[in-house]
């Protein structure tokens, strides 16, 4: 068998928060090989049970702002009044190592990545109703009603742009969610374009060898 060699895929996977993409993310890197998730930088406060380096990289707003100036995002942008951004030079090398990138973002990085990779896949994570949404707010028990209405409203304005996205998912059942994102990955990773560079050597072999006798 010939190795494989091959450039990854950078997708993006946007979702209202409450829509249970963070867990669904975390469950596709432990059922796909050769996958692994951006970890954005960030200006917001670290969450209870969050880990620097691991769920995001905590940084105040000038750092962050020094490196917009820098072009050092492949993406940022601003929610609820914190800052974002993912770096450009890590997703770069982990593609060049040949690892598919999944970039946990919202619509308006989406945007932005979309205009300087035209070839990102993206998908989109609906909830299966609103006050499904905000049963699954309510159940973290970290906000108050001021906060839960404002996300919700953000959740709407987030989910009008479902449709610039190339897949879209609804997570009622997480099972089946999964299996939507495991069947979207294992099809871009089998389509023409990819396999032709994935399997190159082998397709070489099998259309410059002679035929076999029979």
């Amino acid at each position: 068998m010939h190795p494989v060699s091959r450039r990854g895929t950078l997708y993006i996977v946007s979702a209202p928060s409450g829509a249970g993409k963070t867990s669904l993310v975390a469950a596709l890197i432990e059922n796909i090989p050769n996958v692994c998730i951006s970890v954005s930088h960030t200006t917001r406060p670290m969450r209870p049970g969050e880990e620097d380096g691991v769920n995001y990289h905590f940084i105040d707003r000038d750092t962050f702002l020094a490196h917009v100036k820098e072009s050092r995002f492949l993406e940022h942008a601003e929610v609820f009044g914190n800052l974002y951004g993912t770096s450009e030079d890590w997703v770069a090398e982990q593609l060049a190592k040949g690892l598919d990138v999944i970039l946990e973002i919202d619509w308006q990085g989406a945007q932005q990545v979309r205009r300087l990779r035209p070839d990102a896949v993206s998908i989109f994570i609906l909830p299966p109703s609103l006050p499904e949404l905000e049963r699954r707010l309510r159940g973290r028990g970290q906000d108050h009603d001021q906060v839960i209405a404002r996300r919700l409203a953000g959740a709407q304005a987030e989910m009008a742009h479902y449709g610039e996205y190339d897949y879209v998912v609804v997570n009622d059942t997480f099972v089946h969610a999964l299996g939507d994102l495991v069947a979207i990955l294992h099809a871009c990773r089998l389509r023409q374009t990819r396999q032709r560079e994935t399997l190159a050597a082998t397709i070489g072999e099998l259309l410059s060898s002679p035929p076999v006798n029979g």
